[in-house]
């Protein structure tokens, strides 16, 4: 997708950051967040709450492995639930960071500068959270080392067959390398704050994490080899992580799971939610900050353009499931179709085409593009429809399977809605430490934007 708004015939691009900026001014604005910035009764407010939702997942696991899986809502037939739900709407929620970060790095889009930082920092934390509830399924995690392929005296060898491999090493090869990559672009940063800082403790907790930079032509160069040989390994994995992901259901013979449409429709729905995260974590971040000359309208706009686009494709997979479930004339399937329209839990199907289809469909629409209010709402009213469309997929296969003797009725317990929104509660009291400990916009790359606008350049990237 093109970087450049439209334009009128004539009319200069608009920059991608806030005219007046030079080098000092950049570093002093990032930095002093960290640095500087004394804690507001707000964030202290915030980090509190969430905090005391992270108390409330400690206690539903802990009663969780005191109990077993019985305290959540499923049952026989419906052995997947909350937890795999959970599994992948956090999955997909992570795929806009790396997306960000690797693929518009590759492609030199200008727009990503503002945005990469915390969106790498997002993918991590969505991760953490993804990985807990695989984990917690399982209804054994002590016995988690057994799906490691270690050698052991007994010759107990992973099944590598079974999905639930699969996703210990997509996800585990996904969090390293983003891992990596987000410490990589850290590293100037660090340097930055390690030197401007005036604290003895920060000096020296800064100190060792830029891992002696010094800025010099040969640590520049190696620093951009390594980033970008990083970006290409990254690369791959937006696609791969979710492809992978998706399986765990392609695989299996479950009518509205056995179907080859599920990696590209999942990888669309996973960069989906995932920019639609990065809006609701940019647009109170800018505000919070006073970060609106580096995060400009012109970047969310981006965001809201790249949510249209992979929500078209979405739409398209919605479609093309009607498609072959008639075309193919199996009556299994016709009657899949059937029951998400007409069964027990159309209105979730409803609300999910509401939320996934009709609602962005107002982006077409540049003064909703570029009305902050507006993207802030629909961001969360597609994060909610993906979440939708992951428990249709999940429940709806499930409850109406291929014998109406085996046919059952899911409902989530307490249990179920405490430990989702005990991970939401995890994931924003990280993002809370992550932009008061860390720069959450990339100081070094903001710079290098300084000086591509100031030259003139830097808004036809």
């Amino acid at each position: 997708m093109s970087a450049t708004p439209n334009l009128r015939m004539g009319q200069e691009p608009e920059p991608w950051i806030e005219p007046g900026h030079s080098y000092a001014s950049v570093t002093d604005k990032i930095s002093s967040a960290v640095l500087t910035r004394p804690v507001g009764i707000g964030w202290l407010a915030g980090f509190a709450l969430t905090f005391s939702i992270v108390m409330v997942l400690f206690l539903a696991v802990a009663y969780l492995f005191a109990k077993g899986v019985g305290i959540w809502g499923i049952n026989i037939p419906i052995g997947w639930g909350f937890a795999i739900v959970n599994f992948v709407w956090w999955i997909g929620i992570g795929h806009a960071g790396t997306l960000i970060s690797a693929i518009l790095y590759l492609l030199n889009q200008k727009w990503r500068t503002s945005i990469n930082r915390f969106a790498e920092a997002m993918t991590l934390f969505a991760v953490a959270c993804a990985g807990l509830f695989p984990l917690l399924h399982t209804g054994r995690p002590w016995m988690a080392y057994y799906m490691l392929p270690y050698p052991s005296t007994m010759g107990i060898w992973p099944q590598f067959r079974s999905p639930l491999i699969w996703d210990v090493f997509a996800v585990s090869t996904y969090a390293t390398v983003s891992l990596v990559f987000w410490f990589i672009g850290l590293i100037p940063d660090l340097a930055t704050l390690r030197d401007r800082a005036k604290k003895k403790w920060q000096q020296m907790i800064f100190g060792m994490l830029s891992m002696g930079w010094r800025g010099s032509a040969r640590h520049w160069h190696r620093y951009q080899s390594a980033y970008l040989l990083l970006a290409g390994l990254a690369t791959p994995l937006v696609l791969s992580v979710h492809t992978v992901v998706s399986f765990d259901f392609a695989v299996g013979i479950v009518p509205g799971w056995h179907t080859t449409i599920f990696p590209p429709y999942f990888v669309a729905g996973a960069i989906y939610s995932g920019f639609a995260m990065v809006l609701t974590l940019a647009i109170p971040m800018r505000a919070a900050y006073g970060m609106q000359d580096f995060i400009t309208r012109r970047h969310l706009e981006q965001c809201a353009k790249v949510m249209l686009a992979t929500g078209l494709i979405v739409a398209y997979g919605y479609f093309f499931e009607f498609f072959l479930s008639f075309y193919s004339g199996n009556k299994f399937d016709l009657f899949l179709t059937h029951q998400r329209l007409h069964g027990p839990y159309a209105p979730y199907y409803y609300a999910l085409l509401l939320c996934n289809i009709l609602t962005p469909q107002l982006l077409w629409i540049r003064k909703v593009r570029r009305n902050i209010a507006a993207l802030f709402v629909i961001s969360l009213v597609i994060n909610t429809g993906m979440w939708l469309e992951r428990f249709v997929i999940v429940v709806i296969s499930l409850t109406r399977d291929f014998m109406p003797s085996a046919w059952g009725r899911y409902s989530a317990t307490v249990w179920d809605y405490a430990t989702l929104a005990g991970t939401l509660g995890l994931f924003t009291m990280l993002i809370f430490l992550f932009v008061r400990g860390l720069p959450a916009i990339a100081i070094s790359e903001m710079r290098e934007l300084v000086h591509q606008e100031s030259h003139g350049n830097g808004g036809h990237q």
